[in-house]
């Protein structure tokens, strides 16, 4: 018997032996490649499902220019745009707020919400009548954004502001909420007949037996 020659089942155990090593490199091959697949399909994901957290908290107190001073003259109210800082490039133009913006005087300024405080549907503005109104549920407001009638329970939401150099800024961070009541002194006047009366003035009741 030459000892020098591997036996059958000598041969058979160093095939099956290559076998399960080649089976094992493949295996862990495949770990790998899976591992850095889903490791590559994850990072975009968990990156769209933590972006805007992230970006909110870094724009928590971020200012926003809304234009030169000029652009909003006095005793006026005008629309303007301001691009939301938590979107993303391809939020294309759903990432442009819009926003009303009533100069009173000087840097005196509101910026309203364009919301409705209602159910949130954008109100206009009616320079004629003085009124910002709401076309969803006949929401109406006055010029300094109290609430005049309708369904709205409250003003309008105003925005922060500043007047930086000759830039008007507002707060993106510090959205308008239920706190942010719209208001401004003196109140606004209402005319009945040659008189101007204050919103909040009451009428005398008058005598029914006196004259006139």
């Amino acid at each position: 018997m030459n000892t020098g020659e591997n036996s059958p089942q000598t041969e058979m155990a160093n095939k099956n032996a290559s076998l399960s090593s080649r089976r094992t490199f493949l295996f862990k091959l495949s770990l790998l490649l899976n591992g850095a697949v889903g490791a590559v399909l994850a990072v975009p994901i968990i990156g769209y499902l933590l972006g805007p957290a992230a970006k909110g908290a870094r724009y928590n107190n971020s200012w926003i220019t809304l234009g030169p001073l000029s652009n909003f003259p006095e005793g006026e109210t005008r629309l303007a745009n301001f691009r939301n800082p938590v979107t993303t490039s391809w939020d294309g133009q759903t990432g442009d707020i819009p926003c009303w913006v009533r100069r009173i005087s000087g840097t005196s300024f509101q910026v309203f919400a364009i919301n409705c405080a209602h159910l949130g549907c954008p109100v206009r503005w009616f320079a004629q009548s003085k009124l910002f109104l709401c076309p969803c549920h006949g929401g109406a407001y006055y010029a300094d954004g109290r609430r005049a009638s309708g369904p709205p329970e409250r003003g309008m939401f105003e925005y922060e502001y500043k007047v930086v150099g000759d830039e008007l800024m507002i707060s993106v961070g510090k959205m308008p909420t239920l706190a942010e009541e719209a208001s401004i002194s003196p109140p606004l006047t209402q005319i009945a007949g040659a008189h101007r009366l204050s919103a909040l003035e009451k009428p005398k009741p008058r005598c029914g037996s006196c004259p006139g």
